[in-house]
């Protein structure tokens, strides 16, 4: 894993490239690269033993041109400010690729809340969301969970906001509890997109998913409900991994009884199926015909690319390869399908959730499916359309030329002011 890609330069470089492809001015694409703010805070704690402690935060609202600002919260030692803004960028794209009205954002706080008691983490989630409220609300910013952040952690922000504010506003935020107003099939929305757009790639390129052969790098949310819905179509899921180290039988495995087996004891490794111990790189680089990588950005660099071998890999986590190992997979023809599309089921399905509460009305999860499986087979038809019409490297630059033609339009139709 390179530890010298800049995320937000990779997002850079990712415009820049779809750009040659664009009739739009270079001073609107310039505007199109930069968040429009970003906060950065400073909050301080009482810990469970009496002591402060401060924790740096930051929220950035990249693009609000199609919309309210829409992305994630991430508790993690590594959240950076540039990490904070190419995630807000990412967000504004992937929103525009699957054409729902919403703009992108981001936010985190750096802290590994392993280390943490509920209580304290409460207190650090409600001090953020009073930081949050000036810029936060159903019309103008609707965070949401990301890494190491889930209904807990947004049941907590929608409480604090709705009290300071003295309202009932459930659309404040997404990825909430049924019960304080989320949406059915929101928990499987990221892995279940990064599915259908695999199946939809193994289709274009004329490839049988049936008894396909998949790696599935990260075994979180979003990387065990894309091993289990891939292996129910039909694919054999023959490796896994988290932080802790990976596993590999080439026969295949039961992705439910894999994750019940991280329940129990914190890890994927030990797993008694497993045929042998693998590492984080010995699952990317596996010859298999699907890989999804699930976890952090930049976890396949140019170097790691030489030696990956999959077929196709459907990017269920945001930046998981470096704009250098984009060239180095575009040479040996890996079709990629980028995380702007892949994982766009999480963002879809919270547009679901924030246009439920909005109605105060709420659709049956067989609703919600057949809803996103529309938007994203959409949007990899939008993808293929660009790709074959500008007979274009690589997957990616279609997208984003898709993307950010969608974003620069609304910029133009609403005008420059002042």
């Amino acid at each position: 894993m390179s530890d010298e890609a800049n995320p937000f330069e990779s997002l850079q470089s990712q415009i820049d490239e779809a750009a040659a492809y664009l009739d739009i001015g270079d001073d609107v694409i310039e505007r199109l690269k930069h968040p429009e703010r970003v906060l950065e805070t400073n909050l301080t704690i009482e810990r469970d033993d009496g002591e402060l402690e401060r924790f740096k935060a930051f929220r950035s609202q990249f693009n609000g041109d199609r919309g309210p600002y829409k992305g994630g919260i991430r508790y993690h030692p590594g959240v950076s400010r540039d990490e904070v803004k190419a995630l807000s960028g990412w967000m504004t794209y992937k929103t525009a690729i699957v054409d729902i009205p919403l703009g992108g954002g981001k936010g985190g706080i750096i802290i590994d809340p392993a280390e943490y008691s509920e209580s304290e983490l409460e207190r650090l989630t409600r001090a953020f969301a009073k930081e949050l409220r000036p810029m936060i609300g159903e019309d103008r910013d609707v965070p949401a969970p990301d890494v190491n952040t889930g209904q807990r952690e947004m049941n907590w922000i929608k409480d604090t906001y709705e009290t300071l504010e003295n309202t009932t506003e459930p659309g404040v935020i997404t990825g909430k509890a049924l019960d304080s107003g989320g949406s059915e099939g929101r928990v499987e929305a990221t892995g279940r997109s990064t599915v259908i757009a695999a199946r939809e790639a193994f289709d274009y390129l004329d490839k049988d998913l049936e008894g396909a052969t998949v790696a599935v790098q990260g075994y979180g949310n979003a990387g065990w409900i894309a091993a289990k819905l891939i292996d129910e179509m039909g694919a054999t899921v023959v490796a896994a991994s988290d932080s802790s180290g990976g596993i590999y039988n080439p026969d295949g495995f039961d992705p439910v009884a894999v994750k019940d087996h991280k329940n129990e004891t914190g890890s994927v490794v030990g797993y008694a199926e497993s045929d042998e111990e693998i590492t984080n790189e010995d699952v990317l680089t596996l010859d298999v015909d699907l890989l999804i990588p699930a976890a952090l950005e930049n976890a396949i660099d140019a170097d790691l690319a030489e030696d990956v071998k999959a077929d196709v890999i459907s990017e269920a986590a945001n930046g998981p390869l470096t704009p250098a190992a984009d060239e180095v997979l575009e040479d040996k023809d890996v079709f990629v399908i980028p995380d702007i599309l892949a994982n766009a089921g999480g963002v879809t399905v919270s547009y679901f959730e924030w246009v439920q509460n909005r109605q105060r009305f709420s659709w049956s999860e067989e609703r919600v499916n057949e809803e996103l499986e529309g938007v994203i087979v959409d949007a990899f038809d939008a993808l293929v359309e660009t790709y074959e019409e500008h007979d274009l490297d690589n997957p990616r630059t279609a997208t984003y030329v898709v993307a950010i033609q969608r974003v620069a339009d609304a910029f133009e139709e609403a005008g420059s002011w002042p």
